[in-house]
């Protein structure tokens, strides 16, 4: 694993912190303009202003307003270097309660070539570039990135665990029905414990793609820059969050996909042609639809909704003959790629640089989004997936290839605002 240490958090004061929950929000990339606006209405300081500001220049209205809540004593530093245990508690679609246990540490930056972070999804050029200058103007992080590492001892959460049991957390705040609470550990012997644990193993990045790749520019900028550079500077590392594969509360959550604006689109000629490929299941309802995934083994089975009509599709023969033989046997045997390369590529015609543009495609989270807009007549054709594994992502990670876009949904998305991590 890259090198993790302790870092001196930037947090709000503790007033501040009884009420924790107007202060946090998700992370930039998924606020909607009408949400950006709710979260302003929050609180006068809630993390939106430093994360995603609505001023003309909002890297220059972050920088400004970061300075000011420092130097106004809203947001204070930590006196000593800490690991930050990060627990969020949160039902998922069936109602069932799970706990995801993790940490913040600050984590040395490695460019991918080194093979000691791992991504396995694409990025963008646009988001890079919007975050670079917020990372330019605030020398801060204002919001982590979501890494996973392998320990099946789980060493370090057995330390967390005990860790929040027999303290108090510094942060709990409640966001859309999710716990989050947050400690602080600054005791060296437990955390070099942490860093014991963790010293031989890879990270893989499940969120914050575009943040780790800026993360990398942004060091390279400081680094030439800098005449008297070492390598130990808070520029060489970046706030991340990691957490155990092997911990029961680790969910990922499929991402389902919504195809519209296509020109002649027939849905009668789309299943006749699925059937050459697929077989082909009717289905009543929202609820036969997840039975029908649940029980089918396979990776290349998808839901079907259409107007007036739902059915479940099921690969009938060889995937090999389908997909690039040339990827790896981790990105072949993927359900999204078989997706995306033969029903949007091959039979809907969507191009790569559609896709990778969204032109003809939407994403949602929640299956019930697909049929509300199929009905609605918002879209044309709706896919509801299964999800990705956390084995899937770390196979993929391995080979050094990457998943399609939006092949993985994390859930709950690491809430921006639990602390802040300072690079200067």
């Amino acid at each position: 694993m890259p090198e993790i240490i302790p870092f001196k958090g930037i947090l709000y004061n503790p007033d501040l912190l009884k009420s924790s929950s107007e202060l946090i929000c998700p992370p930039y990339d998924v606020i909607s303009a009408a949400f950006q606006q709710q979260l302003y209405g929050s609180s006068p300081y809630n993390a939106i202003r430093l994360e995603l500001p609505l001023e003309t220049d909002p890297y220059s209205a972050a920088a400004e307003r970061l300075g000011e809540w420092l130097q106004g004593g809203e947001l204070q530093s930590d006196p000593v270097p800490a690991i930050y245990p990060y627990f969020q508690t949160f039902e998922d679609t069936e109602g069932q309660s799970h706990t995801r246990c993790g940490f913040f540490a600050a984590m040395r930056l490695h460019d991918f070539a080194e093979k000691k972070v791992l991504p396995h999804e694409k990025t963008l050029s646009g988001p890079k570039a919007d975050r670079l200058n917020l990372f330019r103007k605030t020398k801060t992080n204002i919001s982590g990135i979501f890494g996973l590492y392998a320990d099946e001892s789980k060493a370090a959460d057995n330390v967390m665990k005990a860790f929040a049991e027999a303290n108090a957390p510094v942060v709990d705040a409640l966001f859309q029905g999710v716990s989050n609470r947050m400690w602080r550990i600054t005791d060296p012997e437990l955390v070099a414990r942490f860093q014991a644990t963790l010293q031989e193993r890879a990270v893989y990045i499940a969120d914050g793609h575009h943040r780790y790749d800026t993360g990398v520019n942004y060091r390279n900028e400081r680094a030439a820059a800098n005449p008297s550079h070492t390598g130990q500077e808070p520029y060489n590392f970046i706030l991340t969050y990691l957490a155990n594969i092997h911990d029961e509360g680790l969910l990922i959550f499929p991402i389902h996909r919504l195809v519209h604006s296509l020109e002649n689109f027939d849905v009668v000629a789309l299943r006749a042609r699925l059937a050459d490929f697929f077989a082909v299941t009717e289905l009543e309802n929202r609820a036969a639809l997840k039975a029908f995934l649940d029980r089918e083994p396979s990776n290349y089975t998808y839901g079907v909704v259409s107007p007036g009509s739902i059915f479940g599709i099921t690969l009938k023969s060889n995937p090999d003959t389908l997909v690039d033989p040339s990827r790896p046997e981790a990105l072949r045997s993927l359900g999204l790629v078989l997706l995306h390369d033969l029903i949007f590529g091959k039979l809907l015609g969507i191009s790569q640089d559609a896709m990778a543009k969204q032109s003809n495609l939407l994403y949602v989270h929640d299956d019930r989004e697909v049929f509300e807009a199929v009905e609605s007549g918002r879209v044309q054709v709706g896919f509801v997936v299964k999800p990705t594994t956390v084995e899937q992502v770390l196979a993929v990670s391995e080979t050094g290839e990457v998943m399609p876009q939006k092949s993985t949904f994390f859930y709950p998305k690491l809430m921006t605002g639990m602390l802040y991590n300072p690079l200067d």
